[in-house]
């Protein structure tokens, strides 16, 4: 083994981290964390730059930065500062989310939540022992008093659909959020707000597909998914004179 006196300098480097960081073991945990932190962090705004605000769970939270990147110089991208969750969610902390500031575009997404199953205490379990969080019938009411709570507020609105739900991922169906992705539709066009079908977008992209069981991505398909949703929102933005 080399001693500390003889060791190169990249060996004392790397072992520094280790002391600092902690073992190599912990690694992808810490970076995970650190991705989070800067995701969840406020932002300062831009003078003179429309904002916007992104709302929605851990789908949305992964293409959250690079969504900033992509509209750098042309929007104040904001999200909560936390993973939005279900519809009901959305419903009691949409006043602490929404603030005092001015909103030129809201881009939300609820689904993935809602159409879980969980036990008795609230946690993720199989579909045959638990109950779903919202049905489709309560999932739509909550939209539609959402889409009547965010219209006051003057910013173009766009409702983004559900991601595919592959086989085998825990506590959901494959499959159950095309009977969500209905009601989003209906809601979508009764009410006069945008529609952006990022469900499909996945559906016809199959590099862009989760994880295999599961309802997250990998990080070209969150970039992927960050394309999407930048496009959609600049051409929601409103022209700067």
């Amino acid at each position: 083994m080399l001693s500390v006196r003889r060791a190169p300098a990249w060996f004392l480097f790397l072992l520094g981290l280790t002391f600092v960081n902690g073992s190599g073991a912990d690694a992808p945990k810490q970076a995970a964390k650190a991705k989070r932190d800067a995701v969840l962090a406020p932002i300062t705004d831009t003078a003179g730059l429309p904002r916007v605000l992104l709302i929605g769970d851990s789908i949305s939270m992964g293409y959250t930065l690079k969504v900033r990147e992509l509209l750098a110089g042309k929007a104040n991208v904001h999200r909560p500062r936390e993973n939005s969750a279900d519809s009901a969610n959305g419903l009691r902390k949409l006043d602490t989310w929404l603030g005092a500031g001015k909103w030129d575009v809201i881009h939300f997404n609820f689904g993935l939540h809602d159409l879980k199953y969980v036990d008795d205490k609230g946690a993720l379990t199989a579909v045959e022992r638990g109950k779903v969080v919202a049905t489709v019938e309560q999932y739509e009411k909550n939209l539609r008093e959402l889409v009547a709570r965010l219209k006051p507020t003057g910013a173009k609105l766009i409702a983004v659909t559900t991601t595919p739900v592959p086989a085998k991922s825990n506590g959901r169906q494959e499959g159950s959020e095309a009977a969500y992705n209905a009601a989003v539709a209906r809601v979508a066009q009764e009410t006069g707000i945008l529609v952006n079908d990022v469900h499909a977008f996945v559906a016809k992209h199959a590099d862009a597909q989760q994880l295999p069981a599961n309802v997250h991505f990998s990080p070209k398909g969150y970039d992927q998914l960050a394309a999407v949703v930048a496009a959609k929102i600049a051409a929601s933005l409103p022209r700067r004179p």
